[in-house]
Parts: C-alpha cells; sequence; structure tokens
C-alpha cells in the first residue's frame, strides 16, 4: 500500500498536521495527483548540503513539472476542464518558485514523505496498542512521550482557563471595589443635607456600604485562594514539563547525538531531526504559553495587589519557566552535519547547525548569525567551565560566518557552511609519547539572538565531534585511529575529550566491525575466527579460544601507538590497510565470500595439506600494510612425491592498479579451486576482464600476464582463434623459460619467493621486451660480422 494511500486515513489530529505540510510551496493536489511518482523517485539520493548536487534536483523538478502537465492534458469532461487549469496551474507555479533553487523543492519533499511516514507509523502503533499487539521498545518510549505532551496540553489549557476566571472575578472585584469608593464618597456629601433627610439617607447608604465591604473582604479572600490555587497548579505544570524536557533533551537528543558519533565509525545513520523538532517545538510551545500566562498573573497582581506571598511565589515560578526555555534554546542548538573529524589543513569542508526550536519561537524573524571558530581540548573545557575564552582559538578558518536561513517547506532554522577551509593551526604541547595525529580539536560554533520582542536574549554555543588535524595526506591513518578510538568509547557529558586509555577487547571487536562493514558496504562483517585472528595479532598469543580474550583488555598503546613485534607498524595500521585494500579493489570478492583473509601462514598450511592439488586461498600479509597473498597446495618441481603448501609475494593496491586479483587468478593455470572446493571459474568467471579484439589496422595491442615460472603450463588458445600477443607468440604467462636465456640466467639461482618477486616486477615493465630486443640486436651484429670478408675491420682494426 502506498504512503499516500495511508495518509489519507489518517484521522484527528494526526490528519490536521498531514494537511498542514502543504500549502502554496508544494500544493496537496500535486501530492495527490501524483502521488506514485513522487513515492517513486530517489530524493534520497540528493545529498541537500552539496552545491554540486544541484543538477540533479533540477533534473527531478523538470520531470515534475513535465508530469504534471502530462497529468493535466489526460483530464477531460466537465470537471475535468478546472481541474486541467489549475494542475496547469500549480506545474508553472512549481517551475517558477523552485527553478533556481531546486535543492529546496527536494528538501520540501523529503520532508513532506518523512513527515507522512511518522504520522502513518504513530497512527499505527496506537492501533496496535488498541489492538492488544505487541510493539517495541523504540515506539513505545514515543508513545510515552506523545501522552506525556497530551497531559501537558491539557493542564496549560485548564490553567488557562483557570486564569481567565480569576481574571473574571478579579475584574467583577474591581467594579465592586469601585462601587464601595461611590458609597463612601456619597456617605461623605451626606452633610450638607438637612438632618431628617441626612440620617435617613446615612441609614441606607452605611447598610449598602457594609454589605459591599462584606462581600469584598470575601471576595478578596476568595480571590487570593485563586491566586494561590493557580500557582500551585503552574508550579505542577512547570514540573511536568521539566520532567517532559529532561526527557527528550537528555535521553532522546543524546541518544540521536551518539548515533551520530558512530555513525562517524560506520554505524547506522542517526536518523533525522524531525521527530525531535517536533517534540521540541511542541516543548517551546507549551513553555511559552505558561510564561504568558505567569506573567497575565503578575499583571493581575499588580493591577489588586493583595497581601501575601504572591509576589515572591510568582517570580520564582518566572524565574523557573525562564529557566527551562534557556535550557530547550541552549540544547537545540545542534550541528546537523558535523565536520569532518579528520581535517586537513587547506581543504574545503562544509557542516550545518540547525535550532530545533527557531521557527517556533520566530527567530527566523531577524535571522541571527553562525560564527565558527576551532578551538584546542583545553579551550573546550574551558568554555564548558564557563570560563572566559572570548576571542580565543587555535586556527583560522575561512568562510566562517553564515547566517541562518528559515526553509518554511520543512519549518527549519539552520545554517549551511558550505566552503569553509582551516588555513592555519595552533598546536599545543603535546604530553609525553602524545603524537600530532593524537591532538584532537573541535569546531565552535556560537550565535546570539533574542526572542518575545527582546525580551530573552541569548548566546548560544555548541561544539563539534573531535577533529584531529592533519598538513599531509600520510598522517590519514593515525588520524583516523585517534577519531575511532574517541567516538567508539566516548561517555555522555564528559569532559572534553577524555576516553579510556584502556577497553574491553569485545568492545574494540564491535567498533573494529561495525568500521569494517561500513567500509566494505556489507552485512558481512568480521566473524568469530576473524575476531581470534586479530586477538592473536594484538595481544601476540597462539591461542585459537575466543572465551580466553573476552575479559581482556587492550591498551590505545597496544592499539596504535607500540609496533607490532618484528614489524614496523602497529595493530591498526596493518588493520587499516587491509581496509583500504579491500574498500578499493577487492570489495566485490569479499562480499562474494571469496576471501577468508584473516589466516596466518601456518593456519593456511594446515587447511590446504588435506585438500587436492592446487586448491587456494587468500589470506592477508601479515608482513606488509595492505597487502594480500595467494596460498596453493602443489607438487614440490624439485622433490616427486612431496606437497607443499606455496605463499605468492603479497600483492598491493599498486599491483590490482596494473592488473586485477581475478584476472591475475585466472592467468595461473596451475590454482584450480577456491577453498574448500570451489571451482576458480565459477567464483571469479564475471569479473575476468573480457578477451582483447582482433587486430585493428595492422595494430595489435599487448596484454601483461602473470607468470610464476616454477608452475608455468601451457595454455592453449581457444580453436579457430589467433592469439592477441604481441608477435603471435605463446603468452608471457606461458612461456618456456629457456625462450629467454639472458632473462633465465639473471633470475637462476634465486629462490622461488624472490624469482616471484622479480618476474612480477619484470613483466610490469616490460623486461622481457628490452632484453629480447637487445639479444636480437647482438645476433644482428654477430650476422653481420659472419658475412664480413676477412681482412681488417673498418678503421684499420685486424679481423
Amino acid at each position: 500500500m502506498s504512503m499516500w494511500i495511508q495518509a489519507q486515513q489518517l484521522q484527528g489530529d494526526a490528519l490536521h498536521q498531514m494537511q498542514a505540510l502543504y500549502g502554496q510551496h508544494f500544493p496537496i493536489e500535486v501530492r495527490h495527483y501524483l502521488a506514485q511518482w513522487i513515492e517513486s523517485q530517489l530524493w534520497d539520493s540528493v545529498e541537500l548540503g552539496n552545491p554540486a548536487e544541484e543538477a540533479k534536483a533540477k533534473h527531478l523538478l523538470d520531470n515534475l513539472v513535465a508530469e504534471l502537465q502530462k497529468k493535466a492534458q489526460v483530464q477531460g469532461g466537465e470537471d475535468g476542464f478546472l481541474l486541467k487549469i489549475k494542475l496547469g496551474h500549480y506545474a508553472n507555479q512549481l517551475k517558477s518558485t523552485y527553478d533556481r533553487c531546486p535543492l529546496e523543492l527536494v528538501r520540501c519533499i523529503k520532508h513532506i514523505l518523512c513527515s507522512e511516514q511518522r504520522l502513518v507509523q504513530e497512527a499505527s502503533n496506537a492501533n496496535c496498542i488498541s489492538g492488544g499487539q505487541a510493539i517495541d521498545s523504540l515506539s513505545q518510549r514515543h508513545q510515552q512521550i506523545n501522552q506525556a505532551f497530551e497531559e501537558l496540553r491539557l493542564a496549560t489549557q485548564e490553567t488557562e482557563n483557570e486564569l481567565r476566571k480569576l481574571q473574571h472575578s478579579q475584574e467583577y472585584f474591581i467594579i465592586q471595589y469601585q462601587e464601595n469608593l461611590r458609597l463612601q464618597a456619597q456617605l461623605s456629601s451626606l452633610n450638607s443635607l438637612p438632618p431628617t433627610e441626612r440620617t435617613q439617607r446615612e441609614t441606607t447608604l452605611q447598610s449598602k456600604r457594609a454589605t459591599v465591604e462584606a462581600w469584598l473582604a470575601r471576595e478578596a479572600s476568595t480571590l487570593q485562594k485563586y491566586r494561590l490555587d493557580l500557582s500551585e497548579q503552574h508550579q505542577k505544570t512547570l514540573a511536568l514539563l521539566r520532567k517532559q524536557q529532561t526527557l527528550i533533551l537528555d535521553e532522546e537528543l543524546i541518544q540521536w547525538k551518539r548515533r551520530q558519533q558512530l555513525a562517524g565509525n560506520g554505524g547506522p545513520h542517526e536518523g533525522g531531526l524531525d521527530i525531535l523538532q517536533s517534540w521540541c517545538e511542541k516543548l517551546a510551545d507549551l513553555i511559552w504559553t505558561n510564561r504568558q500566562q505567569i506573567r497575565r498573573c503578575e499583571h493581575l497582581t499588580q493591577q489588586l495587589p493583595l497581601p501575601g506571598p504572591m509576589e515572591d511565589l510568582l517570580n520564582k515560578l518566572n524565574t523557573d519557566i525562564t529557566d527551562i526555555i534557556s535550557a530547550l534554546v541552549t540544547s537545540t542548538f545542534i550541528i546537523e552535519k558535523q565536520p569532518p573529524q579528520v581535517l586537513r589543513t587547506h581543504t574545503k569542508f562544509a557542516a550545518t547547525v540547525r535550532l530545533l526550536v527557531g521557527g517556533k519561537l520566530n527567530v527566523h524573524m531577524n535571522p541571527p548569525q553562525v560564527k565558527a571558530v576551532i578551538v584546542s581540548e583545553q579551550q573546550a573545557k574551558a568554555l564548558l567551565k564557563n570560563e572566559s575564552t572570548h576571542s580565543e582559538s587555535s586556527g583560522e578558518i575561512l568562510n566562517n560566518n553564515c547566517v541562518m536561513e528559515y526553509h518554511q517547506a520543512t519549518s527549519t532554522l539552520s545554517a549551511n557552511f558550505r566552503n569553509m577551509s582551516l588555513k592555519r593551526i595552533k598546536r599545543s604541547d603535546r604530553r609525553g609519547a602524545e603524537s600530532v595525529t593524537e591532538e584532537k580539536f573541535t569546531v565552535l560554533f556560537e550565535s546570539q539572538f533574542s526572542i518575545g520582542s527582546n525580551e530573552l536574549v541569548f548566546h548560544v554555543k555548541t561544539l563539534s565531534l573531535p577533529v584531529v588535524v592533519i598538513v599531509h595526506g600520510s598522517q590519514d591513518n593515525n588520524a583516523t585511529a585517534t577519531v575511532l578510538w574517541d567516538n567508539a568509547f566516548a561517555e555522555p557529558g564528559r569532559v572534553p575529550f577524555i576516553v579510556p586509555d584502556k577497553v574491553l577487547w569485545t568492545q574494540l571487536c564491535e567498533a573494529l566491525d561495525m568500521k569494517y562493514k561500513a567500509e566494505m558496504h556489507s552485512g558481512r562483517g568480521l566473524s568469530e575466527n576473524n575476531l581470534v585472528f586479530l586477538a592473536q595479532k594484538a595481544f601476540t598469543s597462539t591461542s585459537n579460544n575466543q572465551e580466553e580474550y573476552r575479559n581482556m583488555t587492550i591498551s590505545w598503546a597496544q592499539f596504535n601507538r607500540e609496533s607490532l613485534p618484528g614489524r614496523n607498524f602497529t595493530f591498526w595500521q596493518w588493520f587499516d590497510g587491509v581496509m583500504e585494500l579491500m574498500k578499493k579493489h577487492l570489495k566485490p570478492h569479499w562480499n562474494d565470500g571469496a576471501i577468508l583473509g584473516f589466516v596466518n601462514k601456518q593456519q593456511a598450511q594446515d587447511m590446504l595439506m588435506s585438500k587436492p592439488n592446487g586448491t587456494f586461498l587468500l589470506r592477508f600479509s601479515d608482513s606488509e600494510i595492505g597487502g594480500i597473498t595467494i596460498a596453493w597446495v602443489a607438487e614440490n618441481p624439485n622433490k616427486a612425491g612431496e606437497r607443499l603448501v606455496w605463499n605468492l609475494l603479497p600483492y598491493t593496491s599498486k599491483d590490482f592498479s596494473i592488473r586485477s586479483l581475478a584476472d591475475r587468478i585466472s592467468d595461473l593455470n596451475h590454482l584450480l579451486f577456491l577453498y574448500p572446493d570451489r571451482p576458480k571459474d565459477e567464483v571469479f568467471a564475471k569479473y575476468y576482464t573480457p578477451p582483447l579484439s582482433k587486430a585493428v589496422d595492422g595494430y595489435v595491442k599487448p596484454q601483461i600476464k602473470q607468470v610464476v615460472p616454477e608452475f608455468t603450463t601451457p595454455n592453449p588458445e581457444p580453436s579457430g582463434t589467433t592469439p592477441t600477443f604481441m608477435d603471435q607468440s605463446a603468452s608471457p604467462s606461458v612461456v618456456n623459460p629457456n625462450t629467454f636465456p639472458v632473462y633465465h640466467a639473471m633470475v637462476s639461482g634465486l629462490s622461488p619467493r624472490d624469482r616471484v618477486r622479480s618476474l612480477v616486477i619484470w613483466e610490469g615493465l616490460c623486461v622481457e621486451l628490452l632484453l629480447l630486443r637487445i639479444e636480437r640486436s647482438l645476433k644482428r651484429w654477430l650476422e653481420h660480422l659472419i658475412r664480413m670478408p676477412p681482412g681488417p675491420l673498418p678503421g684499420g682494426t685486424p679481423c
């Protein structure tokens, strides 16, 4: 069932909220008549903060207008005539509105679809509750929040009604008080009357005055009780507001920020802010309404002072409500899109900040300016302690000022920094073994604005996630390690930017698995066997028992400060090298399950020795960063009847930029089965490079192929075809070593490992052709000498 069909079934408040999504910016008729087309478009593929995406957004706008015009043309009949005119008008209206800013159309439609989905989901959850069906904890929490909002709405409405009653009672009290003053004035004027008449009228007036004064005394007591009761009701409402605000800001918003931080490690996307914004806007609305009620109570008290504690109570209520709204405003100034956490100087970067209550509090009527500065860890600590750090920064950011913009379609107030660049950075004195890639900074965003006709002025600040500044790409690896450790193990509410020096191995496994799956864009993460292999590497252990590592801890130094035993790189540098290699060249093979990867040399030998000759597997190199090797089992060419496991020198990204893994495996005819028993063509054939085309204009294109001399076997061409290699001779991958005596002599006497290294390198440099050319030149010179007649050579040299 389409989302629009479900949205049309909404009722009550949900239906009103859905209808409020539409207007002149996007008519509901367009949504109705193009429902299927709208829901089938890839709106989420457009990155709103990227100006380069404007062409894609323009294409969507043009298609939308075209679909609308097409829909208008097919309308017929008496009723269709008016609809045809209306749809044509909407097409022109959308074209003129969004032609210069097509990204705003995408933003508008994404907001509408997301809001509809939320409303439909909430309605569905409510139906599940009424039907007695179970719902998940997230829906339950949202339901509790919505129920609390309903209680607050009713409580606020009740205090509004009581306030009106109080106002009416006070107005009547003032009228009666004026009546009492009038009677008193009349009594004072009786002295000028004759005694008889004065006595008669004085008795009547004094009786009326006594009655009025008695009523005023009773009513003053009643008014004071009304005021005290209303003050008590406001106290209860403020307590509910504070509880609801704590739930939303200290739990829901903090959880969103935590998800945003984990997303930096490859975790699931933090989710949209629309639900949070709707809650914060409801809070702002309720808080502001209660604040206005309290202000009206103050006015009534000033208008009619009565003895009692009301003035102190109202002062406290006013202070409390101001604190609540201040906490709401300052906490909802957030970073929607974080700056890159590994930040390179002189490189453009972007960020987006958003005020979740900006639209509700009319902040956009006078759009505030936001400024971004980079500060050190120590400066960030001082900021959170409210110590003065005015004008202090640790560097210079270009294009660091931006005015907040209000997007009417989504009711969002945000500032999009699109072209910031870090011009320079000022580093602090480092502690002990700390390197520059362990030093953390943060981008501070700050702004100032007022609400309520300048009644309240706010200076808001928010800090980005920790940023590591680098000046060269070679530092990226270590900087990423610092960011990963911080994102994974930071605790909410910490002092910037403290993280534990040691964590449980299982915690690090979760972080590595999350990062690996994100880099591979795959659900296939790190298996238990993979994690055991990593534990062996990290702890220099040989145990295969996963339980032994469960309660072990790993320190930051073990992770990325101390080199692995016998190596010149750290555990993280090795792991990151594997991810880079896989991400750039081998991702499809990992997702196919073709690469075991996390297997050491001894394990590979044990696994392969029980398999037939020609069985091979792919494992990551222990000795080289970002290397992968092929291990296979075969007969020992130098000793009949002996089987050995062979390992090729590791391939790196540079090798795969010359020839892909699948093609290299295809070249090696002695590789038959991928461990445990899958024919290699069944696994890799879909990745083979297609054969070269026939010669064109007498030219043929040479082809590089991989050769392992000890395992070179003939690879006949398919019948009826002509080889496409140079000189139509045998492929270099299957050539007999005696074909090139010079080359053979140069590599003879070296180990198979060195011969593989030499051949691969020489082959890539086309050394074989060069040596062949030299050899032919020598032969021609020798033949020339043989043909020469006896006698001295030219120049007088005797032969």
